[in-house]
């Protein structure tokens, strides 16, 4: 066999070929070759992907939340790339949600704990001086998923 040929170890593989190893992992859990697997790196790479989820949606509501700020302390600014940020922010997220069920408290907790963050994007984006949008977060998290929900504009309140 040539060097091209042989397999380097489950551990090297995952640094030098991230694909690789993930397919090899693959095969070994269906083969049920508990013995073989790398399970430090297995280990690490599950955990992470629950990781991934959290930040996706921390990411996702915040370019809402921004959106919405803009939309209510902007209305003559309001246009259809606004409209499609909205829904495909919000589709991406109830995706998200739909197929992790056990995140949407965590998403819950995150329409408040990120509303700073979208409060400094949206006053960056906008021009809006930061201290105009409220201190607390005035959208509710169903409203954020809401495709019908756009707020009104901050004068008619």
């Amino acid at each position: 066999m040539s060097k091209l040929e042989t397999k380097p170890p489950a551990n090297d593989l995952y640094e030098i070929d991230f694909y690789a190893w993930t397919q090899e992992q693959a095969r070994l859990l269906r083969e049920r070759r508990w013995g073989d697997l790398d399970l430090d790196n297995l280990v690490d790479e599950v955990a992470s992907v629950g990781s991934s989820e959290k930040r996706e949606i921390r990411n996702r509501l915040t370019i809402i939340l921004a959106h919405l700020l803009k939309w209510k302390y902007q209305p003559g600014r309001r246009g259809a790339s606004w409209v499609a940020t909205l829904f495909e922010q919000r589709g991406q997220l109830a995706d998200i949600i739909e197929g992790s069920p056990s995140l949407e408290a965590y998403f819950r907790d995150q329409v408040h704990a990120r509303y700073l963050n979208a409060r400094l994007a949206a006053a960056k984006e906008s021009g809006v001086a930061f201290g105009l949008f409220p201190e607390a977060c005035p959208f509710t998290p169903d409203q954020v998923l809401d495709l019908e929900f756009f707020p009104e504009d901050r004068n008619i309140e």
